[in-house]
């Protein structure tokens, strides 16, 4: 008789997500600062400072490289759920309203937070060497809505060492434009769209589950990321990052703790029934870093405990999930690009402010749940004409600081819809206001449609 001696199983906190990026933070910030005090320079790394650069501009480019597709399938997909929604034109139109004006009061937090935090003053960082000089301006910012060619694609030829070298870009907002224009199309068309409605929705799934596999790698990028920071820009960014980190905290407190109560109340609502309604998702997107992750349990907070019919929020907050970012689109574009600015040095006037506000609220519809802040980062700081630098350094945090920028976007990502109903005379309020208990997904659970036949059935 043979024994089998049991297996051995890692701790349960080391394969904790959040203790992962908390230990790639410090691993970071430790080979950073071996690189930093060993001669490791920008211009003459050492082979620690350029395998952290690799590593860190390597998952950076991961990300990067998801974009264009997820963007446009995403925006299309939520376009095509309209045709599901009974007075679809009014919704929607009251939807993507409060979207913009939830998103235009956050962006001001956060411009306002970044004037009087100032994460970025006192560095004494030069400017990049390929900085221009320039801001953005409102005829770049319009023009650049009109797309190019008809993948929002853009590429540049450059001589290097006498070898011709071509680098691909993109333009987001172009990208966004082609993707209302082909959604509202299928639409229009209607039967003869099903197919390609049906193959955009089947290739989303796809993109999101490569995204999930990116974002569980994250924390061998942080290490690389903060690495990278520290190596090249010493204990100053370290001081800066950190005052940068906790201005984005307070700004996502005000949004969900201030804002939103305001929100609700304003409109005769229980502020406890929401936070305890949508909790479950809050604490989920906390976790996942993922809107579109936590989107199945987004919907069903909204309908189950929001009381928000099942045929709007299933328009509403798949929506929400690409479109809908306080967190990401609005409090973390604001004040990174004051922090960029102020990081290197670089003056903004009353118009890049302003920029920096329409952006937000626009290019909100940009984000796609998991590359959020990559994308409004790139396309507020290419708006305004900021180095593109700013990009990698505020990365190296970028796992911090997503946790609560997601939390914050689901919140309002059943806000919204909540309010819309309520506005609109279709919410459950008997829901709404129903003692919470049971699990979201089980599905004795009641729904705001069910209950309304039970009721109707009652009569």
């Amino acid at each position: 008789m043979t024994s089998t001696s049991p297996t051995r199983r890692l701790p349960k906190w080391s394969t904790n997500f959040g203790v992962q990026v908390i230990a790639a933070l410090i691993l970071g910030l430790i080979l950073g600062l071996v690189a930093k005090y060993s001669g490791s320079t920008s211009e003459a790394p050492t082979a620690l400072g350029q395998s952290l650069d690799i590593i860190g501009s390597s998952y950076v480019a991961l990300l990067r490289t998801a974009v264009i597709p997820l963007v446009f399938f995403a925006v299309v997909a939520s376009i095509a759920n309209l045709s599901q929604v009974t007075n679809a034109a009014r919704l929607a139109w009251q939807t993507l309203l409060w979207f913009a004006i939830t998103a235009f009061i956050s962006v001001i937090i956060g411009m306002g937070l970044g004037l009087i935090f100032q994460p970025g003053v006192n560095t004494g960082q030069e400017q990049p060497a390929e900085y221009a000089g320039r801001t953005g301006d409102w005829l770049a910012f319009l023009t650049g809505l009109i797309p190019s060619n008809y993948l929002g694609l853009g590429a540049n030829t450059k001589m290097v060492d006498g070898a011709a070298s071509t680098s691909i870009s993109f333009n987001v907002l172009q990208i966004l434009v082609i993707a209302v224009v082909v959604g509202i199309a299928a639409l229009k068309v209607g039967e003869a769209a099903k197919p390609f409605l049906a193959f955009s929705a089947s290739l989303l799934a796809i993109i999101q589950k490569v995204l999930w596999w990116i974002i569980r790698i994250a924390p061998i990028g942080t290490i690389g990321l903060i690495g990278n920071a520290v190596a090249t820009y010493g204990w100053d960014t370290i001081g800066a990052l950190g005052k940068f980190s906790l201005a984005i905290y307070v700004g996502l407190a005000l949004v969900l703790f201030a804002l939103y109560p305001v929100l609700v109340r304003s409109h005769g609502l229980s502020i406890k029934q929401y936070f305890s309604g949508v909790w479950p998702a809050v604490q989920l997107a906390f976790v996942s870093r993922s809107s579109v992750g936590t989107l199945p349990l987004t919907q069903r907070v909204t309908e189950r405990n929001l009381g928000v019919p099942s045929g709007y929020a299933s328009f509403a907050v798949p929506l929400g999930a690409t479109t809908k970012m306080d967190g990401c689109a609005a409090i973390y574009p604001a004040i990174s690009a004051i922090f960029v600015a102020q990081f290197f040095n670089i003056d903004l006037s009353l118009t890049d402010y302003l920029l920096i506000a329409l952006v937000s609220v626009l290019g909100s519809a940009a984000t796609a749940g998991t590359t959020g802040a990559v994308v409004m980062l790139t396309l507020t700081l290419s708006t305004l004409g900021l180095p593109l630098a700013g990009v990698g350094l505020l990365m190296a945090v970028d796992p911090i600081l997503d946790m609560g920028r997601t939390a914050v976007n689901v919140a309002g990502q059943a806000l919204v819809p909540t309010i819309v109903a309520k506005r609109e005379g279709i919410l459950d309020e008997n829901l709404y206001n129903a003692r919470r208990s049971g699990d979201p997904f089980s599905e004795d659970q009641p729904t705001a449609a069910t209950e309304a036949g039970e009721l109707a059935d009652a009569k």
